[in-house]
């Protein structure tokens, strides 16, 4: 795993999102996976044991994104003052694509909540990076495997 040293952009709901995960993976989770070793283990044999080593694997990856949830824990810088002049983190941007009848709302993000499903795009994106620092009424090229693609910010919103 490689650690950066960058910070993680997050808003205060990612933040609160990424500890509530934090606190179940070193409580509950850790002492389910315990628990899951010790009925392996009196199974007999661990060498040939697949409930063994499927516990501990999952142990193994329990432990990991512990790690990986503590860098970012302690690397998290909160985005709290979002304001609407220009496209930053925490901002929901409408924008219209071209030849577009609807337009559609995104939620500017840090990479650590970045979920398309919900309309949530990183600010290390393409599409975000794109969006950044722009105002309303602006135009933005996105480069994209189809082609460019080009949207007109319509509204900048908390």
């Amino acid at each position: 795993m490689e650690l950066t040293g960058r910070e993680t952009l997050v808003t205060p709901a990612g933040l609160a999102k990424l500890q509530e995960e934090y606190d179940h993976l070193i409580g509950p989770k850790r002492l389910e996976v315990a628990a899951r070793i010790k009925v392996a283990r009196e199974y007999g044999d661990v060498s040939e044991n697949a409930e063994y080593d499927d516990a501990k694997n999952e142990q193994a990856r329990v432990e990991s994104r512990i790690i990986q949830l503590e860098e970012k824990l302690r690397t998290a810088k909160v985005i709290e003052d979002v304001d609407t002049k220009s496209v930053g983190i925490g901002n929901k941007v409408t924008v219209l694509e071209k030849g577009a009848k609807e337009p559609e709302v995104f939620e500017i993000v840090g990479s650590t909540e970045a979920d398309p499903l919900e309309n949530r795009v990183s600010n290390e994106s393409p599409f975000g990076k794109a969006l950044m620092g722009q105002a309303k009424g602006a135009t933005v090229e996105v480069p994209a495997p189809k082609g460019t693609i080009t949207y007109e910010i319509v509204k900048i919103a908390k």
